[in-house]
């Protein structure tokens, strides 16, 4: 008797992913914290996209425009935390049950909403107002959703505390009344957008682990401050105090009032001997208000605005790059060694792209790039779920730490998954001659940065064996940093990534090799 053949099931079909929403009424927790939960979400199985928000109308209109509102994050209300998930149904306990976790973590004493999870009877009810917090505390750290984020600033100065104000999307009309205000009570109101500052050792949002020193950095830029403060740790000196002053603060409107005042501040502090500004391009009236204020300080400063520095008056060097206010600021002669030059593009592989987490680089580079004659290109639409992005047919250098990629999402310098997928379409395109990317380390950067981008490379060459494009980084950090500066720097020279010292070298470097040559030469057709 012939036994039948042993029949195999079939396999029940995988879920498909859904868009799930949930809401946890009248629970508010700060944006970066949010951040980097839904970073964490994205790790679990299953997790296609994640996004933690509170629901307010500009929030809701960005999880929409990620394709992850539905009907019940639509509904929520601006003292809401929305959980937005794309993920099959079977996926979703285990992602709440971990978000649930981690905002219980953050939140050990809220009795209330989600934060409940782990809370004890006995803990005393969190502080409501800044008004019942006890002592006499100096700064306020703000980082509510841009519409509440001013009237929360404001409370602050009027109670005497200097404003650190993460928030974004505060009108422009709120940011003068505040700094007006601040400055009126001897006050410093650093932001709306503010991303970066050291404040007598203390770092906020983004920033590194830095010696201190006599310099003192005031910044409209906050990966602009990162990278000069971590150099100048390179170089043999430190820091004493970062201010950062917000994105809009040397714009017309604001007139750089908040630059003036730390410029106050840091003229006053017999800690600082020198002091460093960085802003991109600012309006130049009020760049040379800033700097004629600046030669008032009485102190040698120097001003690195990038691609709009007016003449500047005695007392004050003007910087044109990151690096260089740095080697200036730390007393270093002569040029900036040049490292080994970049293969030029050839054949095929002509096309740079550039895919920078911090927006300073990005504008850094494209500024260097115009300047030796090279275009390139600024935009690109981000995929649409599912699909792996479009390059295109030209250079490209991308700020992907802009609002039009991170919709929803985490900052790609807290999550790499933002960044991996463009760094995998580079790498697989075949006229692809050098691909950059920025690594930044520090306080409320990922964990492991350079690992995620090692980790791309080593699954790009797996598949096409050693046949990809040539890869220069950048590392912005010390050795004092969560991550380690040393094995970050390691793991992306274990897969064949070029390491260079700051992002003005990498910028030169791109630069040097990407520039047009003179017609009549074998390589005249490389940048056509």
């Amino acid at each position: 008797m012939v036994e039948p053949a042993q029949m195999t099931p079939p396999e029940a079909p995988a879920c498909a992913p859904e868009v799930h929403n949930l809401v946890r009424a009248d629970t508010y927790v700060d944006s970066v914290a949010l951040m980097r939960i839904a970073s964490a979400l994205t790790t679990l199985p299953g997790i296609a996209a994640a996004g933690l928000v509170m629901a307010t109308p500009a929030n809701r209109q960005q999880v929409e425009a990620a394709g992850l509102l539905a009907a019940e994050g639509a509904a929520a209300r601006p003292n809401d935390l929305l959980i937005a998930l794309r993920c099959p149904p079977d996926a979703v306990p285990r992602a709440v049950e971990e978000a649930d976790r981690l905002l219980a973590q953050g939140r050990p004493d809220d009795a209330h909403g989600a934060g409940g999870a782990g809370a004890r009877e006995d803990e005393d009810e969190p502080h409501r107002s800044l008004a019942t917090v006890p002592g006499t505390p100096r700064l306020a750290v703000i980082s509510t959703p841009g519409a509440y984020a001013a009237a929360e600033a404001l409370k602050a100065l009027r109670l005497g505390m200097h404003a650190f104000v993460f928030s974004d999307n505060v009108p422009v009309a709120d940011e003068v009344a505040l700094k007006r205000e601040a400055h009126a009570r001897g006050l410093l109101m650093m932001g709306p957008d503010c991303g970066t500052a050291v404040l007598d050792g203390i770092p906020l949002g983004f920033a590194n682990a830095v010696r201190r020193g006599p310099v003192g950095l005031i910044g409209a830029s906050g990966t602009g401050l990162q990278q000069v403060s971590t150099l100048l740790q390179a170089y043999g000196t430190g820091v004493s105090q970062i201010i950062g002053v917000g994105g809009r603060d040397l714009s017309e409107e604001v007139g750089g009032a908040c630059m003036r005042d730390a410029l106050d501040v840091l003229a006053a502090d017999p800690a600082t001997e020198t002091i460093v500004l960085v802003s991109k391009p600012p309006a130049p009236g009020v760049a040379r208000a800033v700097l004629a204020h600046a030669a008032r300080t009485g102190k040698p400063v120097v001003a690195a605005f990038l691609g709009g520095a007016p003449d500047a008056p005695p007392g004050v060097s003007v910087a044109g790059s990151l690096r260089d206010a740095a080697r200036i600021a730390a007393g270093l002669d002569g040029p900036a060694p040049v490292p080994a030059p970049l293969s030029p593009p050839a054949g095929e592989r002509r096309l740079l792209r550039a895919l920078y987490a911090g927006g300073t680089f990005a504008y850094e580079a494209r500024l260097r790039l115009e300047a030796a004659g090279v275009k390139a290109d600024t935009d690109a639409r981000p995929p649409a779920p599912g699909e792996a992005p479009r390059l295109p047919g030209s250079h490209v250098v991308l700020d992907l730490g802009d609002d039009l990629f991170t919709a929803g999402r985490p900052h790609p310098m807290i999550d790499p998954a933002v960044r991996a997928p463009w760094l995998a379409a580079a790498l697989r395109d075949p006229s692809t001659a050098v691909v950059v990317v920025d690594v930044v380390l520090g306080y409320g950067a990922g964990a492991d940065p350079a690992g995620a981008v090692a980790d791309v490379v080593a699954q790009e060459r797996a598949v096409s064996g050693a046949r990809l494009p040539h890869i220069v980084a950048f590392v912005v950090g010390t050795p004092d940093d969560p991550q380690g500066l040393d094995g970050q720097v390691r793991a992306l020279r274990d897969v064949g990534v070029t390491v260079l010292d700051s992002s003005t070298t990498a910028a030169d470097a791109l630069a040097a090799a990407f520039a047009p040559v003179p017609c009549g030469t074998p390589s005249d057709r490389r940048n056509r």
